[in-house]
């Protein structure tokens, strides 16, 4: 029986903190060292959109840019393309990262997926940030970071699609000064992330996450880090009578 049978983001934080502890005994300290480490850098006041890629190399590198930037949640919308990382490019990245699917099918009532995830990222208090040539797009580092930003990212070639801009509060643009009209998708998610999360941490004291939701990612990462994850979680349950 897998860990999910017991709901980790239901715990009270009594409870997680009891797990986090039992299970930190069970990898090395450098491990824990390295698990507490990586989440103290991690941030949910930046976040990426990626809107139908379809190459595998560009949506692993993507992936290897959000945690090595320290952003925490990636949302993927599927309406066209399948999300399908390469794990040979990404290197596992993939298994760090909160991965936030849209993927109903085109003929399903209701918003598009598009619609959904951008409208549930407004309401959560994201300004929306569409990454294309647009006229009124602004340079990216004069994107304001005073307020949750959520990055928008278009499928190769094509780029967002109409509704994704018509829905985005900004615009902005990386300069360029050579021939090519653009950037490959996994360097301008690169170049982005780069200026935005080295602002962000320079100028904003409450980039990182809550204590909370940094105990909620050692509970979770605890767990991936341990080969019987599962069945420790499982055991340590029935031992405090939560099954």
């Amino acid at each position: 029986m897998p860990a999910a049978a017991i709901d980790l983001d239901r715990l009270t934080p009594t409870d997680r903190q009891a797990l986090i502890d039992h299970l930190c005994t069970f990898v090395t300290p450098d491990r824990w060292g390295r698990i507490q480490s990586v989440i103290a850098q991690r941030t949910r006041q930046i976040t990426v959109v990626l809107e139908d890629l379809y190459q595998p190399h560009n949506a692993s590198a993507v992936l290897r840019s959000c945690d090595g930037f320290g952003i925490q949640d990636v949302h993927v919308i599927e309406t066209r393309n399948q999300f399908a990382p390469n794990r040979g490019v990404s290197i596992g990245a993939d298994r760090w990262l909160t991965l936030r699917h849209y993927r109903e099918a085109a003929s399903a009532p209701g918003p598009s997926n598009t619609a959904r995830c951008l409208q549930d990222l407004k309401a959560k208090g994201y300004t929306l940030v569409a990454t294309t040539p647009h006229e009124r797009s602004t340079t990216i580092q004069a994107v304001p970071i005073d307020r949750p930003l959520a990055i928008l990212f278009g499928t190769e070639l094509t780029g967002l699609t109409p509704e994704a801009l018509e829905l985005a509060d900004h615009y902005a643009v990386i300069p360029m000064f050579g021939f090519s009209e653009s950037f490959n998708i996994s360097v301008s998610v690169a170049l982005c992330l780069y200026d935005l999360t080295t602002r962000l941490r320079a100028d904003r004291p409450d980039w990182a996450l809550d204590a909370a939701a940094q105990a909620q990612l050692q509970l979770d990462w605890l767990v991936k880090s341990l080969k019987a994850g599962d069945q420790l979680v499982m055991q340590f349950g029935r031992d405090r009578g939560w099954i």
